[in-house]
């Protein structure tokens, strides 16, 4: 078996964080990486994907079915998600660059920063990066329409 001498023996991912501007046009709309490519430092592209489409869901189903969808509903999706999108990809470079970086250079990398120090030994905020990774900075919500109804009651005998 060979064994790796140094980075140069790996080939690495090309690892690209980006938007496309702007993610709708008439008849079409984008969501996901075909809107904005994610790291996958962090496991979060799934979740923004997900979130991406139930945002659509909620603004552009009840269009779609009354027949009158047009670029405004689609630009709405667009708007709401632009902010999470952004959020959750700074949060991917910080992480690569702090992370990846001295590891992919072959450096060692020194004590945790102070965000990290107080991440591992405050408890309350341990629980940020879970739900930051779980719902990202602005949750969705599937629509009423979406949703499961609740059980069937039993009939009393």
């Amino acid at each position: 078996m060979d064994e790796i001498s140094s980075m140069d023996d790996l080939h690495l991912l090309d690892v690209k964080l980006n938007r496309i501007k702007p993610w709708h046009k008439p008849g079409l709309l984008l969501i996901g990486d075909a809107a904005h490519a994610m790291s996958p430092a962090g496991g979060v592209g799934i979740n923004l994907a997900i979130q991406d489409a139930v945002a659509a869901a909620q603004r552009i189903a009840r269009p779609l079915l009354q027949g009158t969808l047009g670029e405004s509903d689609l630009a709405s999706v667009q708007k709401r998600r632009w902010f999470p999108t952004v959020v959750i990809q700074n949060v991917q470079l910080v992480i690569q660059k702090a992370v990846f970086g001295p590891a992919v250079k072959g450096r060692l990398m020194g004590p945790p920063s102070p965000v990290v120090f107080v991440a591992l030994h405050v408890p309350w905020f341990r629980k940020l990066p879970a739900l930051m990774i779980a719902f990202g900075p602005r949750p969705e919500h599937a629509p009423d329409f979406a949703r499961r109804k609740s059980a069937v009651t039993r009939k009393s005998v």
